[in-house]
């Protein structure tokens, strides 16, 4: 069983829905259990103009599936809810991203673990810090460090967090 990080993100649609949608996905693939989401979070496309704002959460998962397997299951997910990708940097219904995987380091085509840009990343890191301040980085380091490096970009919390006491 290892532990793995998979980053949402929509900017088309209902992205509430979609993250409900995109969990429940990830609850039923065969040895997968979803422990834990972040609240959600808006920023704007980052590379892009002219689109609208993002919606963003990470989820946390134990998975006795191996990186590329659940890979082409993220990818799967993304395709049945709707996602197409019409360009690079297109809107979309839905993104999952496999940040991280265990410990693993893997570069291969198609496949990069850690997340190549996830240290470069406010609507990443926060949320990821947010449902695991001890999480680390293969290779950049513990995510409560890369914090400040992000500081500047402009994300807004938009739901509570599933851990906030109201």
């Amino acid at each position: 069983m290892s532990r793995a990080y998979i980053a949402f993100g929509a900017n088309l649609g209902d992205p509430a829905a979609a993250f409900t949608r995109a969990q429940a996905r990830l609850d039923e693939l065969p040895g997968t259990r979803v422990i834990a989401h972040s609240a959600l979070y808006r920023s704007a496309p980052v590379g892009v103009i002219g689109q609208p704002d993002y919606i963003n959460a990470v989820i946390a998962v134990d998975t006795t599936l191996a990186p590329r397997p659940l890979l082409d299951a993220l990818l799967a997910i993304e395709h049945d809810c709707g996602r197409t990708r019409d360009f690079p940097l297109a809107p979309r219904t839905m993104d999952l991203d496999l940040l991280l995987h265990g410990d693993a380091v893997i570069d291969e085509p198609g496949l990069q673990v850690p997340h190549p840009r996830m240290h470069e990343r406010a609507f990443v890191l926060r949320p990821l810090a947010e449902i695991d301040p001890a999480a680390s980085i293969p290779g950049r380091g513990r995510v409560a460090a890369l914090l400040p490096a992000v500081a500047a970009q402009v994300i807004e919390r938009i739901t509570p967090s599933p851990t906030d006491r109201t």
